[in-house]
């Protein structure tokens, strides 16, 4: 009797402690964080993803109760940055928030990358688009985009357009633009928005394709002609320009946007919990203005929508390469 009784609270002992073992990683996360969260921007401070970073970090940081660390880790086109939050510790405290650069462009143009955003990030949320816009000089004779289209057909490869190189936004926004009307455009490299912006104001070459935030102050001067918004949505800074969608060219649009992902792997819990304080710092109309400000619009698309749009981006990004010749640089 005694060793039955002794037999019967042995196993007792075990179920007990498995159970409690089974609830141990629960525990752990549900009390995440206990400590600061390191975001890793792979740009510069003082760029476009810095200041979203920036300016959603201390709303964030109320949410979830912890310092959000702001780690700068720029270089090679964002991937130095990118694959170092794929490979950190799947635990929720490393952290990236990078644009579309990171998520679909690199790995649509580059042969080689040390990672994988679909099989080493786990998307959380986007969080803001920075819509461009494409803009030609005042001394050119078009005034909307079919005097433009006319003339490229026209004269095959006479129009020239600023880009920041081979595989960067504008150029691939060019080229989409280019596949979408049918006509063929002169792409001209330039090291940055003020150099292409004198270019075009000077008559240098005769298109723009840049950030809402860099042209507007030359659109409402009157030195640019805003033709059209090339991302999927109008543009605060600039509500009067329609998009290239809204003009009967919806394969020419081109989405800049900036999203938050963690290392693959992150327990669900954890995801989950910033998801919500990712939306819920979305929703500060403080912080809406300040991006407006900056000429970015404030969105809150989830982890489901942020992958279909990065996987979407990839292959067309990866055909348009192909089918164009682009290779990043």
């Amino acid at each position: 009797m005694n060793l039955a009784i002794s037999r019967r609270a042995f196993g007792l002992l075990l179920s007990a402690s498995a159970v409690l073992g089974a609830q141990a990683p629960a525990f752990a996360q549900s009390a995440w964080p206990d400590r600061p969260v390191r975001l890793v921007v792979p740009f510069p401070p003082g760029g476009g993803t810095d200041i979203v970073a920036r300016a959603m970090g201390q709303t964030l940081s109320e949410h979830l109760g912890q310092p959000i660390v702001v780690d700068n880790k720029p270089g090679a086109s964002t991937i130095i940055g990118t694959d170092a939050v794929a490979k950190a510790a799947p635990d929720g405290y490393t952290l990236l928030l990078s644009g579309s650069t990171s998520y679909s462009v690199n790995p649509a143009l580059r042969a080689k990358l040390p990672y994988d955003p679909v099989r080493d990030l786990a998307p959380i949320a986007i969080v803001a688009r920075t819509p461009l816009v494409l803009v030609v000089g005042k001394g050119t004779p078009w005034h909307s985009m079919p005097e433009l289209i006319a003339a490229a057909k026209a004269k095959p490869k006479s129009i020239r357009y600023a880009t920041f190189g081979s595989g960067s936004g504008p150029h691939l926004a060019g080229e989409l633009l280019a596949l979408a009307a049918g006509i063929q455009l002169q792409d001209i490299p330039y090291k940055g928005s003020s150099q292409s912006s004198m270019a075009v104001i000077g008559g240098e070459i005769e298109i723009g394709i840049d950030t809402v935030a860099a042209v507007a102050p030359h659109v409402r001067s009157g030195k640019l002609r805003a033709l059209g918004i090339v991302g999927a949505t109008r543009s605060s800074m600039l509500p009067e320009v329609r998009t290239l969608a809204e003009q009967g060219l919806p394969d020419a649009t081109f989405d800049a946007w900036y999203g938050f992902a963690a290392p693959a792997r992150t327990p669900a819990p954890v995801i989950d919990k910033l998801a919500r304080a990712v939306t819920a710092t979305m929703g500060n109309p403080a912080l809406q203005a300040q991006l407006r400000a900056q000429g970015m619009e404030p969105v809150a698309i989830g982890a489901a929508a942020f992958r279909t749009q990065m996987e979407g981006e990839i292959s067309r990004y990866r055909a348009l390469a192909h089918r164009a010749g682009i290779a990043a640089e």
